[in-house]
């Protein structure tokens, strides 16, 4: 039997009164055209296809006849795909209307997570009747890449379904797309960050309902756009925290400033932004479009954390109904629960005010994520003048992280991370090297607190590139590679250090943490870490600022305590060598596999 069928003979189930039913005209899956396009570029080569390879994407494109007059709205028609496994798992998959292809309007796609042999049936229903199409077949291959993000089973880290860990290296970086060709993401730029070891970002898109549209319908424009932005990161392997609900658009005048885009919701054509969470009317257009999103883009193992809302206090209705506010969020974690097939993580947030630890929040969703905007009152230099002795304002700002992550870790099992923070809302300017080194600070201080990820700054610009696309974070990023976050079960472990801040978190494989002095620097401090066995450990001390380890000096655990000297470098061949405000480390005890 051919692995794939190129049109599919199609199975009719007898009308309903009142019309015909609908009808499948072909159903084809997308590597066909693919091939074809192929053999026509290359004098008459072999291009049948041999199948997909487990983890990638298998796409239908399909005709079909039927009654309707919104192709969105799935009660009016309804398609989707039932797919099994070699292991006899049936996998039920939405399609979704796509009208870009001059004989197709529809797809359906997919990721297998199975090698083997698999069978699909399509199906469609619509006011007049049902219709599927008989069996087709397709092999899936072996393949390199991981497969889906999920949590890991220890339910603090994240890891891909092959089981190795995923630490996500990242930031936001907002398309802010209005219209073909004018949005801010670039090839170039993803280019760059995955050159320096960048495995995901975070945005909001452009809403896809709008008033040209209408409530129920999505621009298509604004999905090409979409599918663009997801091939551009498959193919990079960066990954994607999409933020569903960003608060700007469902509030009419909370902040200003820009966030107050209601105006350009049709959903305010249906609801206030006051009932905006209590509303069964909003519900219901929102299932819809969580649907289309679920059925489009929902295949791709590239996104990895549904960001459910972002700053939701920042909205009418949160202030006028805070338990209905709880309530949409205990629902929309339901809904992505039960619909996603790939069974992605949900996160969300309130503003990052100092007062805004959203506890009830933490509790709904799989991420406990936390925001931090250091000028809206988190413990900062108390004059308007740097006191570096006294009151050092970067030592202020990288506690500031230390402590939400440790209480994120304390008061919640589960993933935790510093879901937005830094822009311009810090004690430095950007351009500034207290600003550089205020983020800087930020990712070590959370990863040796217990982060999932680093804290998801805001947000990837011009404005911000000197102060984010730097080597700082590819030195980060090779730092973390070589941890297996995913397969131990960690704690956090008590450490101090002569001067300055130590943190450390630890397995029984391995302790990895962070020593910083901002007032005169590591070199000649020590940190101890307390709570170890007796016995000689390796430790392997990293210089985050340019990117490596020095060499591995043993050292014996004395009482319970073992304590690590910082050397310090000096001048070689006339080149500095220095160690800088700060140091991460990896400690192994010797024996260990």
């Amino acid at each position: 039997m051919p692995r794939f069928l190129l049109t599919i003979a199609l199975l009719l189930v007898a009308p309903l009164a009142g019309g015909a039913p609908p009808e499948f005209v072909s159903v084809e899956p997308t590597v066909y055209r693919d091939a074809w396009y192929a053999r026509q570029q290359s004098a008459g080569r072999d291009f049948r296809p041999r199948g997909i390879a487990k983890n990638e994407k298998f796409e239908l494109e399909i005709d079909l006849k039927a009654t309707f007059e919104n192709p969105f709205d799935p009660e009016q028609v309804d398609l989707w795909a039932e797919f099994t496994a070699p292991s006899g798992k049936v996998w039920k998959i939405w399609g979704f209307y796509n009208p870009s292809g001059w004989d197709s309007e529809w797809m359906i796609r997919f990721t297998p997570t199975e090698q083997g042999n698999w069978s699909y049936v399509v199906k469609v229903r619509d006011s007049d009747g049902t219709a599927e199409t008989v069996a087709a077949e397709f092999r899936v291959e072996p393949s390199r890449r991981r497969g889906f993000v999920r949590i890991a089973e220890n339910r603090r880290y994240l890891q891909y379904a092959d089981g190795s860990s995923f630490y996500g290296v990242g930031l936001w970086y907002n398309d802010d797309y209005h219209r073909r060709g004018h949005g801010q993401i670039t090839e170039q730029a993803l280019d760059e960050l995955h050159t320096l070891g960048v495995n995901f970002i975070c945005f909001y898109p452009t809403p896809l309902e709008t008033h040209g549209s209408g409530v129920g319908r999505y621009d298509q424009d604004r999905a090409g756009r979409l599918d663009e932005i997801f091939a551009w990161c498959e193919a990079r392997d960066i990954h994607i925290a999409w933020n569903l609900v960003f608060h700007s658009y469902i509030s009419d005048a909370m902040w200003g400033g820009g966030n107050d885009r209601f105006r350009s919701n049709p959903a305010r054509n249906i609801v206030d932004a006051k009932d905006w969470f209590a509303s069964d009317a909003s519900w219901k257009q929102q299932q819809n479009l969580y649907r289309y999103i679920i059925a489009r883009w929902g295949y791709s193992p590239s996104l990895y954390m549904w960001f459910v809302v972002d700053e939701i206090n920042g909205t009418e209705g949160f202030q006028a109904d805070e338990a209905a506010a709880l309530a949409w969020c205990r629902r929309m974690n339901d809904y992505f629960h039960a619909n996603d097939p790939y069974g992605r993580a949900t996160a969300g947030t309130q503003s990052g005010h100092v007062v805004h630890f959203w506890k009830e929040g933490y509790e709904i969703f799989d991420v406990a994520a936390r925001e931090i905007y250091e000028a809206q009152e988190f413990p900062m230099p108390a004059g308007g003048k740097p006191d570096l002795i006294n009151d050092h304002p970067l030592r202020a700002s990288y506690r500031n992280y230390a402590a939400q992550t440790a209480k994120l870790w304390a008061e919640f099992h589960k993933p935790a991370i510093i879901g937005e923070c830094g822009f311009d809302h810090t004690y430095y300017e950007p351009g500034m090297p207290g600003y550089l080194a205020t983020y800087h600070n930020a990712l070590w201080s959370a990863l040796a607190n217990g982060s999932c990820a680093t804290p998801f700054w805001w947000n990837y610009s011009p404005y911000l590139n000197d102060g984010i696309v730097t080597g700082q974070i590819r030195s980060f990023a090779r730092f973390v590679q070589e941890i297996d976050f995913a397969g131990s079960e960690w704690e956090p472990v008590a450490a101090t250090a002569s001067s300055g801040d130590a943190w450390a978190m630890r397995s029984s494989k391995l302790i990895y943490g962070w020593f910083a002095n901002p007032t005169n620097g590591v070199a000649k401090e020590s940190f101890t870490i307390t709570g170890v066995e007796p016995g000689d450990y390796e430790v392997r001390l990293y210089r985050t600022w340019r990117g490596f380890f020095m060499d591995a000096e043993t050292v014996a655990a004395v009482d319970g305590k073992l304590t690590v000297t910082v050397p310090e470098l000096v001048h070689e061949n006339g080149r500095a060598q220095h160690m800088g405000d700060d140091v991460a480390f990896q400690i192994v005890r010797k024996g260990t596999p």
